[in-house]
């Protein structure tokens, strides 16, 4: 079973933001209007384009699924989901630039997988820059395929455009036994 608020990598705090409390376990809220703030500055450290406040706000009045990570009062990340029919799309997916590569991006995306099968989604969807190979890479790691590319859908500095892969997750029709326990805790099944 895997419990979002014990099994992750021991977090240092080296470079980057402080990482809160030392020893204090994850937590997993739903995002309300008073994180705007708190969620710009991440994304905006994030994203060389990042979403501006009203993608978050619209998707929040969209009833999108938008859990924050935090470790105390730290936010470490965040990730936006959009439900349809028998899916889920991925919109974004964010960790602390100082937090990389430490596991956290395998925590959300394993919330989202939770989140999604508990819908029950048959599958997720999501879209990454033909130039971000290290999130290519994790999303391979964890059952992700090549479907497609979009050409010219992100945009780089000027005029210029960059390709996104678009990346598809099959799910079995089943809820999930493996509840991570803090985050139904925390944030729960609905959107």
């Amino acid at each position: 079973m895997l419990d979002l608020s014990t099994d992750f990598p021991t977090l240092s705090p080296g470079p980057g933001p402080a990482v809160g409390e030392a020893g204090a376990p994850l937590q997993w809220r739903l995002m309300g209007l008073a994180d705007l703030d708190a969620v710009m500055v991440l994304e905006q450290a994030s994203h060389s384009h990042p979403w501006t406040r009203g993608n978050f706000s619209d998707s929040l009045k969209g009833g999108f699924h938008i859990p924050l990570l935090l470790r105390g009062d730290v936010l470490l990340g965040y990730f936006v989901a959009m439900p349809g029919v028998d899916e889920v799309h991925l919109l974004n997916v964010t960790v602390a630039p100082g937090l990389r590569r430490q596991g956290l991006g395998r925590v959300l995306m394993a919330a989202l997988e939770w989140w999604a099968r508990r819908l029950p989604a048959l599958q997720i969807w999501l879209e990454v820059r033909r130039s971000n190979g290290a999130a290519q890479a994790l999303y391979r790691d964890i059952g992700y395929e090549e479907v497609a590319w979009r050409r010219n859908y992100y945009p780089l500095d000027g005029q210029q455009r960059e390709d996104a892969l678009v990346m598809r997750k099959l799910l079995p029709y089943d809820a999930p036994d493996d509840v991570p326990d803090a985050y139904q805790a925390q944030v729960g099944a609905g959107t």
